[in-house]
């Protein structure tokens, strides 16, 4: 019994070393094929677990056949299709099929082919044919990284480009960790920041970064910069974060006047700009303690300063919070945002916003612009004024309607954006006096005449008297519109311009010095100016110490009144005054373009001469931002026409001095002959005008030096 029993227990061992031998063989080769399948499959960003990829993913024609077995000389049927489209055939055919149908528009990804696929994994809406009900397979294709369906190409195109864009392409089938998407890294202003690929096309990035509105960026940190001089510190708030680049350059450049907050609505942003801020660093303050987790700096950096990142719609934060400053930069129109912008805002906070829907601000999609803003406009020769006006009257009724008026600091429109910069005054008063300056603005279409409507409310028995050219009464039908709401105040403030500048020589902000030299001419109406940016260090101390008294007494002022007294005229005075060193009279509205205004066959001045000439007649003139050959000048449109043909000269030769004398002497007949001349110029021949009278001298002249060029 001892010998049976032993024997017994030798083969059971035997069996045992075999079973743990064939177990161990299959682990290895499943942990091989586990290994070969991770080479030629791509990650599931929807699911943590393991799959197969699609049959329909191959990266070869080849493999594609080898599922069909076309080697053997039998009937076979598509993998990919099913039986009631596609029947069994031979090798030839079912290879044509397959080359022709699923390998030929196929969608290419990393050397994968992603082929249409006609099984039935999605199932389109099914049709009722009497009491029969069929339900129809649709082509589609499957996404090598998420797994979905979609039916058209074009669309898997772009859905693969979106998981491109926004780094989810890693093998997900390797089991050591991923390695991190790889992030380019821009540079500006001293503030590094990670950006996505395609990081300059908003549809297709989450952290949207736009390197063309560099400009504008300086522009309003030298706005933060010149509200720092006045108070500190000051609360900020970029409410669309994006990558964080604003507010890393505030927080990096200005230390500890500002406490800086940086939202954005969207989770990928915010995981951007939170690396972002340990790149250049900056250590982001938690909201909670629970999320003091993985903020800190690493030991051995220094910390530079503290943002605080917060994930909430913007108008949200707005509402929760109080900010001396607040800056608005949606990718379109703001209008959304600003009664929230306005709702918590200190009182001589600034509030600034950009806009970017320039089509709609340019007269380019009017309808658009009538549904955002309210607002009535065409394409005019000044419409990027135009489009500064829209938004700063939208942005004063609102402010309005939290009883609250403005005073405009900055208005800039370029090529791709709209920037408005205001200061917050509050109470009823300066809300009422900010209403009163939105009006309709009477614009004539033929000779492009312009003028805004009186602060009358009794109806005008005829509109067209208070435009200054006549028009309407040689020309026939309606020749004016009537656009608006527009602000019609002054768009520049010459003091806190010139600040501005002197912030630009402090941080060494080049780029941005020509436009402020130029916006500070604007606003003076000159042409005389001379600016010296070589400002010692001294004297910028002396400017900004001055500016911080002057302003601190000024609050003091206005804490000796108490809320219960009644304030006097002159306490009401003192409390209110700031330093202010811009001229007393406004900048003339609008400006005139001197192409458009110019007579073929005649060549115009130099513009720096034409400007000199406009100023030795006694009018104030200046360039202008908005135009480069725009001219700002209060002269009448009829004056400004008499003296540009007056120091024109003509392209032809012959009867050079004849015809200019002509011409000079008998444009005061009337403007809407030069109209006239303006039209018909274009087309080669310039017509005689019957009703005034000009002499048929003019129209032979004018026709033979069209007719010589």
């Amino acid at each position: 019994d001892g010998v049976v029993v032993s024997e017994k227990m030798e083969s059971n061992k035997l069996d045992m070393e075999v079973t743990e031998s064939e177990a161990e063989t299959k682990r290895k080769g499943a942990e091989q094929e586990s290994i070969r399948e991770s080479d030629s499959n791509i990650l599931d960003v929807s699911s943590d677990s393991p799959r197969e990829k699609h049959i329909s993913i191959q990266r070869q024609l080849a493999d594609l056949e080898k599922l069909a077995d076309l080697n053997e000389a039998e009937k076979k049927p598509c993998p990919l299709c099913p039986e009631e489209k596609f029947k069994a055939c031979y090798n030839h055919k079912l290879h044509r099929h397959l080359q022709n149908l699923h390998w030929k528009i196929s969608v290419e990804f990393e050397g994968y082919r992603m082929c249409i696929c006609h099984l039935p994994c999605r199932l389109i809406k099914p049709n009722v044919v009497g009491d029969q009900m069929f339900s129809k397979m649709g082509a589609h294709y499957h996404c090598i990284i998420c797994s979905a369906t979609i039916t058209r190409r074009t669309d898997m195109i772009g859905h693969i480009n979106r998981h491109v864009n926004k780094g989810e392409t890693e093998s997900r089938f390797i089991t050591a960790p991923a390695p991190k998407s790889s992030h380019e890294v821009l540079k500006e202003s001293d503030a590094d920041v990670q950006v996505h690929p395609n990081y300059s096309t908003p549809q297709k990035t989450d952290s949207y970064f736009n390197p063309k509105m560099k400009l504008n960026r300086q522009l309003i940190f030298c706005a933060l910069a010149v509200l720092c001089e006045e108070r500190k510190p000051i609360e900020c708030l970029d409410a669309f974060g994006a990558t964080g680049i604003m507010g890393l350059q505030w927080a990096k450049h200005l230390r500890s006047s500002v406490k800086v907050t940086i939202n954005d609505c969207n989770e990928n942003s915010v995981m951007m700009i939170r690396e972002n801020c340990h790149l250049n660093k900056m250590k982001v303050i938690p909201k909670t303690k629970e999320d003091d987790t993985g903020e800190a700096i690493e030991d051995g950096e220094e910390n530079i300063g503290t943002i605080e990142v917060t994930k909430m719609d913007a108008n949200v934060i707005m509402h929760l919070r109080s900010f001396d400053f607040i800056h608005l930069d949606p990718f379109g129109t703001s209008v959304n945002y600003l009664d929230a912008a306005f709702r918590n805002v200190r009182n001589l906070g600034i509030v600034s916003l950009t806009s970017t829907d320039i089509s709609s601000l340019y007269a380019k999609a009017q309808h658009v612009a009538l549904r955002h803003y309210g607002c009535n406009i065409v394409r005019t020769e000044y419409y990027k004024e135009l489009a500064a006006r829209i938004v700063i009257a939208a942005v004063a009724r609102a402010a309005a309607r939290c009883n609250k008026g403005i005073e405009v600091l900055l208005a800039v429109a370029l090529e791709h954006f709209v920037l408005v910069v205001v200061r917050v005054l509050r109470g009823p008063s300066p809300a009422d006096d900010s209403a009163k300056k939105i009006k309709y603005l009477i614009h004539c279409q033929w000779c492009e005449e312009r003028v805004f409507q009186g602060e009358s409310n009794m109806v005008e028995e005829n509109p067209y008297e208070q435009l200054p050219c006549d028009c309407h009464g040689s020309m026939p039908g309606k020749t004016a519109v009537v656009l608006g709401p527009l602000w019609s105040g002054a768009l520049f403030n010459t003091g806190f311009l010139r600040r501005m500048l002197l912030e630009t020589v402090q941080y060494g902000l080049e780029e941005t010095q020509p436009l402020l030299k130029t916006l500070i001419c604007e606003a003076e109406c000159t042409t005389s100016k001379q600016f010296s940016i070589h400002v010692s260090a001294d004297e910028n101390k002396q400017v900004a110490v001055c500016l911080v008294v002057y302003f601190k007494l000024s609050g003091f002022i206005a804490l000796l009144c108490g809320p219960g007294k009644r304030k006097s005229n002159e306490a009401i005075r003192n409390a209110t005054k700031r330093p202010k060193f811009e001229n007393s009279s406004e900048h003339p509205a609008f400006y005139y373009n001197i192409h458009r205004h110019s007579i073929k066959g005649m060549n115009m001045p130099k513009l720096n001469k034409f400007l000199s000439y406009l100023s030795e007649a006694g009018y104030r003139v200046s360039r202008t931002h908005f135009d480069p050959m725009g001219v700002r000048t209060n002269a009448p449109l009829a004056q400004f026409k008499t003296i540009l043909v007056k120091y024109s000269t003509p392209t032809y030769t012959g009867g050079q001095a004849e015809g200019t004398v002509h011409l000079t002497e008998d444009l005061q007949v009337g403007d809407h002959f030069q109209a006239a001349v303006d039209d018909k110029a274009g087309d080669g021949e310039i017509l005689e005008d019957d009703r005034s009278g000009v002499p048929a001298t003019i129209t032979k002249d004018c026709s033979a030096a069209c007719a010589a060029d």
